[in-house]
């Protein structure tokens, strides 16, 4: 079962104020970004954020899942404890890169 529209939107309103939201569709699933750093994965439904340092202690009783087959283990995050997801995700964007932009095909260094 795919992530549903209402679902994301649902996301992306509980954790509003955290900073700049927005979110992409990826592989029929998706990637919700903070101040265009991307933070939250959301896969059938259910919100995923990467097992880091900085918010072990916080996720310590949070349940553990795979967004997708192939991927390392993530936290799911209870998007419906509202502060606690900011709090959380105010954490992991402190410590997230934005990503660097990819190059296009057949684009050469100079």
């Amino acid at each position: 079962m795919a992530t549903t529209n209402e679902y994301i939107e649902y996301v992306c309103e509980q954790i509003r104020g955290v900073g700049e939201i927005r979110y992409q569709k990826m592989f029929g699933e998706f990637m919700v970004y903070i101040n265009n750093k991307p933070i939250i994965i959301v896969c059938n439904n259910v919100p995923f954020v990467k097992k880091l340092d900085v918010i072990e202690e916080k996720m310590k009783h949070a349940e553990i899942g795979y967004p997708y087959k192939g991927a390392k283990e993530h936290y799911v995050l209870d998007i419906d404890d509202i502060e606690f997801s900011k709090t959380v995700l105010t954490e992991l964007e402190k410590v997230t890169p934005i990503p660097k932009p990819r190059k296009k095909k057949g684009e050469t260094k100079k």
